[in-house]
């Protein structure tokens, strides 16, 4: 997964609505729909046997970054027929950037897209009519990393120092609470903005830290090259617990189209069943829709995916299930750091559609 920038121009967003609105038919100014759309075709004949002589009812949906383990329940419920056993004919495309998802959901340019939780709410600030249906990794998996054995041990120790972080006010918000949360002064630490960098950042030791990488792929890539890191849990230091990664609809798709996103909820939850009991076969089907501008190295996913298996199911809920406790944390912690308003309703952000 790759880190969107989070909304914070209405201006420029409104703009950006206005020129998706007049796009042509392909979501995401000129995104190719991912190479996995060719499976459709090959379960075409799944989905008439199921459906009897009705027709499949098409959906799309942009992912938040290239293909990665975290979108192997994807493309086991297409390659396992469950999306078809459910009569939908799935368009699985790729952002152009990956500002684009809400943007072309909300403009009604594609019917669901990947995002975070925090975006939602922050997008809803911003009067983007946009909700999360479902929660996908139900954990950050962004945490506060710094050089393994070195002098920082907890967020305190990064006083004076100086943390690498991926242009998001966010994730600047998240290190001030972690090192005020842990009784050290946010002040005393310098934030520099490395963009994507993170890892020369810290691995040249241009910062002491970095914060926007995540534990199921940074932190992989600097253990594999030699530099390997300690991860600080935000949600053990003041942050709340969200959710990673939430699939978002627009109100108007909800009014529309609920029946439909449902059903492709259940079938995401069945391929996500699949893949907790067939992880190497699941790989096996994620590397064959790899993107060809994104090569995926096997080693790494398959850690990424023993990672990420825990942190995507809650064994007292339903796949997708959403509490609305976290989302008024979410909602109140974004509020007090300045970076949501305090008109912003947590339970407008939201729709369980497991029930």
């Amino acid at each position: 997964m790759r880190k969107p920038f989070l909304f914070a121009f209405p201006m420029l967003i409104a703009a950006a609505l206005l020129a998706l609105g007049g796009c042509g038919s392909s979501p995401g100014g000129g995104a190719a729909p991912n190479a996995g759309n060719a499976g459709n075709a090959a379960n075409a004949g799944a989905s008439e046997q199921a459906g009897g002589n009705a027709p499949t009812q098409k959906i799309s949906l942009m992912l938040d970054w290239y293909p990665n383990a975290v979108h192997s329940f994807l493309y086991a419920a297409e390659a396992q027929g469950y999306f078809a056993k459910a009569g939908l004919d799935v368009d699985i495309r790729m952002p152009a950037d990956t500002n684009d998802a809400l943007k072309l959901v909300a403009a009604g340019k594609v019917d669901l897209a990947l995002t975070y939780q925090p975006q939602v709410l922050m997008a809803r600030g911003e009067h983007i009519p946009v909700k999360s249906i479902a929660a996908i990794v139900r954990h950050p998996l962004n945490h506060l990393m710094v050089p393994a054995g070195g002098g920082a041990r907890s967020p305190k120790d990064l006083a004076g120092k100086t943390i690498g972080f991926s242009s998001i006010p966010l994730y600047e918000a998240m290190a001030r609470t972690m090192i005020k949360q842990d009784g050290g002064d946010p002040d005393a630490a310098k934030l520099v903005d490395v963009g994507y960098d993170l890892i020369p950042a810290i691995s040249t030791g241009k910062v002491d830290a970095i914060i926007g990488g995540f534990i199921n792929h940074e932190q992989l890539i600097l253990d594999k090259d030699g530099h390997p890191v300690d991860s600080l849990d935000p949600a053990a230091y003041g942050v709340p617990d969200y959710y990673e990664l939430v699939l978002a609809a627009s109100d108007d798709g909800l009014k529309a189209k609920r029946d439909l996103f449902a059903k492709f909820v259940q079938a995401a939850a069945e391929g996500q069943r699949y893949v907790e009991a067939h992880p190497d076969d699941a790989l096996k089907t994620l590397l064959a829709h790899e993107d060809g501008g994104s090569p995926l190295d096997p080693a790494i996913e398959a850690k990424s995916l023993d990672i990420l298996l825990p942190l995507m199911t809650d064994k007292d809920a339903p796949f997708g299930a959403q509490d609305p406790a976290s989302w008024d944390r979410v909602n109140a912690w974004l509020a007090d750091n300045g970076l949501l308003g305090s008109d912003v309703k947590a339970a407008d952000a939201f729709v369980n559609l497991t029930e």
